[in-house]
């Protein structure tokens, strides 16, 4: 009988351990997933704050050549503006903000503001960012605003390219 009552005991701590092995094992993975989340996290940050302020420093030259490089060039695309309300592909967006306004620029200044947040999914990320632009016309006139950006990007290759992003200016408060 105490054999027997030994032989259970035995089985019941061996059971038990195995439990044990099971549970540190789900845990160890868990603690390796979130760190490589985090990890990732950081990088994207990183990467996507890199885009973003060479982005504007594009767009800052005052040729629409510069920023060409960050974007999709389907034709299907749609671009939002603050003026007109949208651009249809690439060549439409190029040329209307290079007539509309880089050609009356004198000096133009976009800035990505600190607050960047970066959401990824597979190959598409969003970018939303508050921006400040500074103008100065060819007439002498400055014009500075804020803005409000939404960049939708995907992986193409080794690349990220914007395939939408959307530009606003805040309603004037009452």
């Amino acid at each position: 009988m105490a054999a027997s009552m030994g032989r259970a005991v035995h089985n019941n701590a061996e059971r038990w351990r195995w439990v044990l092995y099971v549970v540190l094992a789900i845990a160890g993975a868990l603690l390796t997933f979130v760190g490589a989340r985090a990890q990732q996290k950081a990088t994207d940050d990183a990467t996507f704050r890199k885009l973003v302020d060479n982005f504007c420093a594009a767009w800052s030259t005052g040729n629409a050549e510069a920023p060409a490089k960050f974007y999709a060039k389907d034709s299907g695309l749609v671009f939002y503006d603050v003026a007109p309300f949208a651009y249809h592909g690439w060549k439409e967006f190029h040329d209307g903000v290079q007539k509309e306004f880089l050609d009356n620029a004198s000096e133009i200044k976009l800035t990505a503001g600190k607050d960047l947040r970066v959401t990824r999914r597979g190959m598409i990320a969003w970018t939303i960012v508050p921006m400040h632009l500074m103008e100065k016309s060819k007439n002498g006139k400055t014009t500075e605003m804020d803005l409000r950006y939404t960049g939708i990007w995907e992986k193409r290759g080794a690349s990220w390219v914007l395939v939408h992003d959307h530009l606003s200016v805040p309603a004037a408060e009452n």
